[in-house]
């Protein structure tokens, strides 16, 4: 049986990537490999964590295999475009590579928990591991930081000091204007190391916004077992994913890029109209069926299409949220339409468990937004509240494990009484969605159904 080898030298690094996992594999990866000039842009990627990806993919010269899972069968590619796979805690690697000036993109897939913002959305400096990173480079510009703000700051001010010349950013997380917000973050980190650093960040860095999508589930021992079958090649590291993509980009580029509208990415003047469509529509979906559907029993995305309940009540959502998207009307049931199909992908194994991370995080990105807009037209349509009234259950124990960024905080909100546990859990999301007495009521009811459910 053989392994994945280079028979030639990898490309050369110009990329750098922090978030080496399977979904940038599948999707960032991907559009380089595809592009045009792709085999100029190779991409040094590094781990957010832990170090195993990045050796079983350093023992295969950066190449992997990318399963695309269609309904009626698999397509095997092997991408090309890793050109080093490195663990978090090469740090000497990350800086050497910011202070490269061959080096023009940077792209970022950490979550959105990752970027460690406050409620305002600007770095929630208070953050013990913030604190920890900030002492850290103010001490020594080049000292191993943990978080990905510090990570980035800590890159840029390699590349201020050798003068390697302006960068992009393209962070490619479930943020609104993700562009922007990274942006806030890394100047206000920035500002708080060196106020002359956040100066160079302003004048030479750039950010890009984008919006991406491809369903990309955690790979099984199966999955592995099948790529092994089919292909004749052990692959240590492969990745499964669907037909299915986009990546819609906004921006000025301080430096140069890939081709990636080769591999079909949109450039646009604005991502905010696709942002939403995404978004609300898939990630709000998703997260109500990973709460909602594991409290039935379900495991999968598509175990859930095949409940009717949970099928209704995704409509319910759809319907709630698609009226507040700007795209044409047309534009979203046919972005609906692929959504059914895609969600109901048998061969796509994509858990309920994994969706329901950082429900702290995601839902005031994914689901809070349409509520609001319920609520000021004079509406709580239940679509609206369910996705909601599912977390507070997924909190108290009902449906998939619970794994959260502020887990310490919000889990012992939900140990009294059901009435005041959903007031308090509103309350962290949105104080003022917790004082609408409407809101709190249709919150509990649903709560109460869905625990007898």
């Amino acid at each position: 049986m053989s392994t994945l080898s280079r028979s030639g030298a990898a490309p050369p690094v110009r990329h750098v990537h922090l978030g080496l996992g399977n979904f940038f594999r599948a999707h960032q990866a991907w559009y380089t490999d595809h592009a045009a000039d792709g085999a100029q842009w190779g991409i040094a990627a590094f781990t957010g964590r832990s170090p195993e990806l990045a050796t079983a993919l350093a023992a295969q010269d950066g190449l992997y295999t990318l399963v695309t899972r269609a309904g009626d069968g698999d397509h095997f590619e092997v991408v090309t475009s890793v050109a080093r796979a490195h663990a978090a805690d090469d740090h000497a690697a990350w800086l050497g590579y910011f202070a490269d000036p061959r080096v023009q993109v940077v792209t970022t897939t950490v979550t959105e928990a990752g970027y460690v913002r406050g409620p305002d959305g600007g770095l929630d400096a208070v953050r013990p591991e913030v604190r920890a990173d900030l002492e850290a480079l103010r001490a020594d510009p080049t000292a191993f930081v943990r978080t990905a703000p510090a990570k980035l700051v800590a890159g840029l001010a390699a590349r201020r000091q050798a003068e390697a010349g302006p960068l992009t950013v393209v962070p490619c997380d479930n943020l609104p204007e993700n562009g922007s917000a990274v942006a806030r973050v890394l100047r206000e980190l920035a500002d708080l190391v060196d106020p002359g650093l956040a100066e160079w960040v302003g004048g030479t860095v750039c950010f890009a916004t984008t919006m991406v999508d491809r369903i990309t589930p955690e790979p099984t021992a199966d999955d592995i077992a099948t790529v092994e079958a089919r292909t004749g090649v052990r692959d240590r590291a492969p990745v499964v994913t669907e037909p299915f993509t986009e990546w819609v980009i906004s921006g000025e580029f301080a430096a140069g890029r890939p081709r990636w509208e080769d591999a079909g990415a949109t450039f646009t003047d604005d991502v905010a109209p696709f942002e939403e469509r995404k978004l609300w529509l898939l990630n709000g979906a998703h997260s109500m069926l990973a709460y909602a559907g594991s409290i039935r029993g379900h495991v999968t995305v598509a175990d859930a299409m095949r409940d009717q309940t949970c099928r209704g009540w995704l409509e319910e959502w759809w319907d709630a949220a698609s009226g507040h998207l700007s795209l044409p009307a047309a534009d979203v049931a046919a972005y609906r339409a692929a959504l059914t199909e895609r969600f109901a992908n048998p061969r796509m194994r994509h858990r309920l468990g994994q969706i329901a991370w950082d429900g702290s995080q995601k839902l005031p990105i994914r689901t809070l937004p349409t509520l609001r807009r319920e609520l000021a037209a004079g509406r709580i349509p239940p679509g609206a509240t369910r996705p909601v009234a599912a977390w507070v259950c997924h909190l108290r124990g009902h449906g998939a494990k619970v794994t959260d960024a502020r887990s310490a905080e919000i889990l012992p909100l939900v140990t009294g009484p059901l009435p005041e546990a959903v007031r308090s859990v509103l309350d962290v999301l949105d104080p003022e969605l917790a004082a609408d007495d409407g809101v709190v009521a249709a919150v509990l009811a649903q709560v109460r159904e869905l625990e007898q459910s």
